[in-house]
């Protein structure tokens, strides 16, 4: 395998320079359409980084769930999950923090960098009350960088295609992979039975 192993071999490789409109779109605070993608987007991906690596993280909610809180401040909250808290741990050990947004039905995605840090202040966590349950905390993002990116990814993968959905029944459920993992001592076909019931009880 040939590797590339200096910036100057990467630069070669990837001739032309970037086109004026691949650098011109950055913003290092908000601009009145990114906060129209932003405030459209019912999900984003959570990147973060700590000592034990890198993590990325999927967050959804109902579109504009990531709050505009000021032109240089992004807040999502955090939502139940597994309490893994893998991107938690890493936002309080390293703020370097990225924020992915997609929009179902638009090729267009919006990119967020900056340094993040988690707050547990009672009003603020109250102001993101859905069906009377707050979250635990809530990511605040001070904004760096703010910019699309361009619609090459999604058309090729067909994201928003329904002919492309894949059915689940074919692929392995969650259930399944537990029960492969630990000799079906945790998972299998009651685990996926109960998901339902149990997402829905807990969702917020």
């Amino acid at each position: 395998m040939t590797r590339i192993t200096s910036l100057a071999q990467l630069e070669a490789l990837y001739l032309p320079a970037p086109a004026a409109a691949a650098t011109a779109k950055i913003a290092h605070a908000m601009t009145p359409h990114y906060r129209r993608l932003i405030e459209a987007s019912p999900f984003a991906a959570l990147a973060t980084i700590g000592p034990e690596g890198i993590d990325c993280s999927p967050r959804g909610d109902r579109p504009g769930f990531v709050r505009i809180h000021d032109d240089k401040t992004l807040m999502m909250p955090d939502r139940r999950g597994n309490n893994r808290i893998d991107s938690l741990r890493n936002i309080v050990r390293d703020p370097r923090c990225a924020f992915l947004f997609l929009i179902p039905g638009s090729g267009t995605t919006m990119r967020a960098n900056g340094l993040a840090h988690l707050s547990i202040d009672p009003e603020l966590l109250e102001s993101f009350a859905v069906e009377d349950k707050a979250p635990r905390s809530v990511i605040v993002l001070e904004i760096e960088e703010l910019y699309f990116q361009c619609a090459r990814a999604i058309i090729r993968s067909e994201l928003w295609n329904p002919e492309r959905h894949v059915d689940p029944a074919t692929l392995p459920s969650p259930g399944s992979i537990l029960a492969a993992m630990t000799e079906d001592q945790v998972g299998g076909t009651s685990y996926d039975t109960a998901w339902p019931e149990r997402a829905k009880q807990t969702m917020w």
